[in-house]
């Protein structure tokens, strides 16, 4: 692809983020966290498909590092959902 193109994707996506941040109510930022991280395991899949097909070492190494993040990133999504749902339950009397 041509790098301006890319580029313009780029701005595009970013002024799309901060607007869309804008615009939701701040109760909901943690779910809609929650639920970005959990995408992420589209990047999960893509580093998988990327470490797999390689030739070369730095491929291998680069799909490597992809895929743990990406899984760093996937697993503290869940934790961070897991984490605000508990927030939403009622407590026992016996724990205060």
């Amino acid at each position: 692809m041509d790098a301006v193109y890319l580029f313009f994707v780029l701005i595009l996506s970013i002024f799309l983020g901060l607007e869309l941040i804008r615009k939701v109510p701040s109760t909901l930022h943690t779910p809609l966290m929650s639920g970005s991280n959990a995408i992420s395991g589209i990047t999960l899949v893509g580093a998988l498909t990327s470490a797999g097909s390689a030739d070369s070492r730095v491929t291998i190494v680069l799909g490597t590092l992809a895929v743990a993040f990406a899984t760093i990133n996937v697993v503290g999504g869940y934790l961070v959902t897991d984490r605000m749902l508990g927030m939403f339950k009622k407590k026992k009397e016996s724990d205060s």
